[in-house]
This record gives structure tokens, sequence and C-alpha cells, in this order.
């Protein structure tokens, strides 16, 4: 399976030729791996063995075109191999855009992703985000609550759902306090703790404050490592890789997201939950690897993630912590396409959805924002207004509380505040 390959990356031997700057050696582990020698690796990409082997012992880049050649015969993801030649990001060139007037996404140039986010706002309440800060300034004290922590997670994991974030950042100081105060060495109470912390880290991407999700998704991961479920670091892990992506940390958080998979698989993939959890983290890895630049990867990632969910239900069962379906992953999928520059192929991939195939307000929302911006990248103003209007009808705080969401709403009403339903959108974010 995918994630099998592509754990050899992640193993501790790789590790040590990308920190130490040996995409040669990269492409020796990965030809050892596949069982070729020399000569076979030659003749896939038109070289001779000596050639290969200089390629292998070399120190520096001298042929950048050999080396990719090498790396993509022998499966080197692009994100690995960046940072084995020490690059930050991936060397392959940014995705064609498909409309003539591309630059109105906001979030496809950094620059102006950033000048358009500050001028769009939030909606949340400083006075909100200074308690969570508290909070995170050390251990948060309890809340007195008498309500036990399984409930209280519940009730957050609730809140998120239904798209009330500010609600649920106001209770997240007690909740993590309440859940530290219960936490004994039991395994359970330390992947409980991790929950909460995963839960805080969701919100706070949510609403773009990425640098207070960085602290809470370390914390996730702490604490799942404690409690030694694999599915609650897969859950850990899969949150900090989202953060480290919104910190332009690409190479990191695809590593990250890459041993969570294989980590998952190891378990067999026997229960449905397993299988939920391994096709959550392709979904991730794809979305991620599309996010910088790896299309190959990307379109292999939801794939093999179409592939792991067609045994799960059509509806996940309540309670599951990875809400994984054969629709979720076509939801993905207009993401990656969109996020490859491809809003036809997004739209494609969208064709079928509908607002019943997902359980909560979140993803209906989701589902339509998501086609927004698709149609957005097409430079279809109309079709983005009635996406976000059905965004706004399931929940609003997809729209309202979504910085990114926000800028193309101010945009819209900027460009054409004459379209249908831009108007109705520009009064919603403005209160």
């Amino acid at each position: 399976m995918l994630a099998t390959e592509l754990g050899i990356w992640t193993s501790p031997e790789a590790r040590a030729l990308v920190e130490r700057h040996l995409p040669g050696g990269l492409i020796r582990l990965g030809r050892r791996y596949r069982g070729w020698r020399q000569g076979d690796l030659g003749a896939q990409i038109g070289c001779s063995a000596s050639t290969v082997s200089r390629l292998e012992a070399s120190k520096r880049v001298t042929d950048v075109v050999l080396l990719r050649a090498a790396a993509a015969a022998v499966g080197i993801p692009s994100p690995i191999l960046a940072a084995a030649c020490g690059f930050t990001a991936t060397a392959q060139a940014a995705p064609t855009r498909v409309a003539p007037d591309a630059s109105r996404d906001a979030e496809e140039d950094p620059m102006r992703r950033r000048t358009l986010l500050a001028a769009a706002g939030t909606a949340v309440p400083a006075s909100l985000l200074l308690g969570v800060d508290d909070a995170l300034a050390g251990i948060p004290a309890p809340s007195g609550n008498s309500v036990q922590p399984d409930a209280r997670l519940a009730r957050g994991r609730r809140l998120f759902d239904t798209g009330q974030h500010a609600a649920l950042l106001r209770e997240l100081p007690g909740l993590l306090g309440d859940a530290h105060a219960a936490r004994s060495r039991s395994d359970l109470d330390h992947a409980r703790l991790s929950a909460c912390y995963t839960l805080a880290t969701q919100v706070l991407v949510k609403i773009g404050r990425h640098d207070r999700a960085r602290i809470t998704a370390d914390r996730a991961t702490t604490y799942a490592s404690l409690s030694g479920s694999p599915l609650a670091a897969a859950a850990a892990a899969r949150e900090l890789a989202i953060v480290l992506r919104h910190q332009d940390q690409a190479a990191a958080a695809q590593r990250l997201i890459l041993n969570a998979a294989t980590e998952v698989e190891a378990t067999g993939l026997h229960t449905d939950a397993q299988a939920a959890a391994y096709a959550q983290m392709l979904c991730t890895t794809s979305y991620t690897a599309a996010r910088a630049g790896d299309r190959g990867q990307a379109l292999a990632s939801i794939e093999e993630a179409r592939r792991a969910a067609r045994r799960l239900p059509t509806y996940p069962p309540d309670g599951r912590l990875f809400r994984i379906s054969p629709a979720a992953v076509d939801l993905y999928a207009v993401g990656v396409h969109w996020a490859l520059g491809d809003a036809g192929a997004a739209l494609e991939a969208g064709r079928g959805l509908r607002a019943e195939q997902f359980p909560t307000a979140e993803r209906k929302g989701r589902m339509h924002t998501d086609l927004a911006r698709a149609w957005w990248q097409w430079g279809k103003p109309e079709q983005t207004a009635s996406e976000l209007l059905g965004a706004m009808r399931v929940s609003p705080g997809e729209v309202c509380d979504r910085p990114a969401i926000r800028a193309i709403v101010a945009e819209l009403s900027s460009r054409h505040s004459r379209t249908p339903g831009v108007r109705e959108l520009a009064s919603a974010v403005a209160h």
C-alpha cells in the first residue's frame, strides 16, 4: 500500500540523510529498497550505472535534472527531496491557474493573502482569545464544573460541529483545566487530554490563530504519545501537520503526516476505525502535497484514500474519532484540485456532493466553501456567492469566522457588489 512505501522516507536512516543534506544517499536508499542495481536505475532514467554511482556518492547537487529523474524513479516525495537539497519547499514550478484572472483568489499569493486576511479580520472577540492565552500560559485551573470531562469534551465537539466557535473558545479554558485535573497516569486520561488539545487546535486553525494552534497541537502530540494510542497519535499528528502547513513548513508537515499514515497502517487496519484513520491521513497527505505543488503525490494519495474509504459506511457512526466517508474523500479531492490550480477538476470532483451526505453542519458548510473557492478560482462570482450563501444557511461560522473565506467575501464586495447575494454576505460578515 502507499503508506508502506512512503514509510521508508520517514525512517531514521532517511531522516539522517535529510538532516545531512545528502540527496544522493536518498537515491541509494530508494534504489536498494526496490531491489534495483545501479544499472537498473540507470536504465530507468537513461544513464549508465557509473553515473548513478556518482550521483549517489555526491555530497552536493551537480545535476538537478538527473537528480529529480532518479528521485521520481525511486519514489522520493518531493518535499523530502527538497529538504535533503537544503530547500524549504519543493523545486517544482507553481501550478498553472485555470482562470484568466486567477490572482483574485485570496489564498494563492502569500503576500496578497496576508493583506486580504488582515483587512478581513475576524469575528471572534479578542476577550475570548485572552482567556485561551491564559489557559496556555501554564496548566489551567479546573473550572469546578460537576460535568464529567468526557461529557464536556463531547459538548465541545458538538459546538465545533455546529460552527459555534465563539462558544467553544469560551469553554476551552475550563475544558482543558478539568481534563488536566482528571488526569492520572492512565492511558485513557492521557488520550482524553490529547483529544481536548486536538479540539482546541481545530478551532484555533479554523479562525486563523496558527500561533496559538501550534502550542495546542504540540501538547496534543505529547499527551497522545503518553497514551500509547495510535489513533490519538494520528489525530494529534494530523492537526500539527495542518498547523505546520499554515506556517509555510510544508516539508515538515508532509514528513509528519506520512509518518502518521505509516503508523496507522501498521495496525493492520482490521477495524473500520483504523481504516477511517488511514483514509483520513491519506487525505491530509494529499492536500498537504497539493499545497506544496507536488501534483504526483497529491493525486496518488487521494486515489489511495478513495480505495481505503470503500469499506467505510456512507454515514460514519457517532463518536468515531475520524468521521471520514467516501463522500468526505471526494470533498477532499475538491480541495486538492483547487490547491493544484485546477478549478475544473475541483468542480468535477464535487459534482455529485450533496449536503445530506455529511453528518455535521461544519462539514456541510465546508462543502459549500470548498466549492465556492473553486468557483472563485475559475472567476465565477455569481456561483461563488451562491455557494457561500449555502454555507451561511447551514453554518454561518464557516463564512464569518474563517479569515480566508471572509477575504473572498471582502473582494466579492469590492469587485462584484451587484452580484446577487454579495450584499447579504458582506452584511453578515460585517456583524
